[in-house]
């Protein structure tokens, strides 16, 4: 007989902001749809602790503010004070008010330290003024 395991699925919250945006043209400006890179650095605050990370997406722009864009970010630090490391996968949209939306989820196998195994999915939205980015991260550590 085999005994099974099952993992407990936590939600934190939290909350991040932008320290740097850093975003270059890949195509002609004047081109529709339209690539920019853009390398970000973040700081989170709340149930996850990093600080400094490295992101790095890719936006298309379908119209003069409007788009989608993908990346992935590492993060050094704590999820609710356990220590490690991490990668994300990031998708999401933008639109003409200048709303964004995106989900992300942990990129399996990233983990470190005291978050290997580390599993889970989160998401923000964000307008135009807002100085801090809430975060709703569920995660469970296998």
């Amino acid at each position: 007989m085999t005994q099974q395991t099952q993992k407990a699925q936590q939600t934190v919250t939290g909350s991040f902001t932008v320290g740097s945006w850093d975003e270059k043209e890949v195509t002609d400006a004047a081109r529709s749809p339209r690539l920019a890179h853009a390398a970000v650095v973040n700081t989170f605050t709340g149930g996850i602790e990093a600080r400094d990370t490295a992101c790095e997406y890719a936006l298309v722009y379908v119209g003069e503010t409007r788009g989608v864009f993908s990346g992935m970010e590492v993060l050094t630090g704590s999820v609710e004070g356990r220590e490690g490391s991490f990668a994300l996968r990031h998708s999401g949209s933008f639109d003409d008010s200048g709303t964004i939306s995106c989900t992300f989820e942990v990129v399996p196998g990233s983990a470190t330290g005291d978050l290997a195994g580390l599993a889970g999915t989160g998401s923000y939205e964000t307008r135009p003024g807002d100085q801090s980015v809430p975060v709703t991260f569920t995660y469970e550590l296998g």
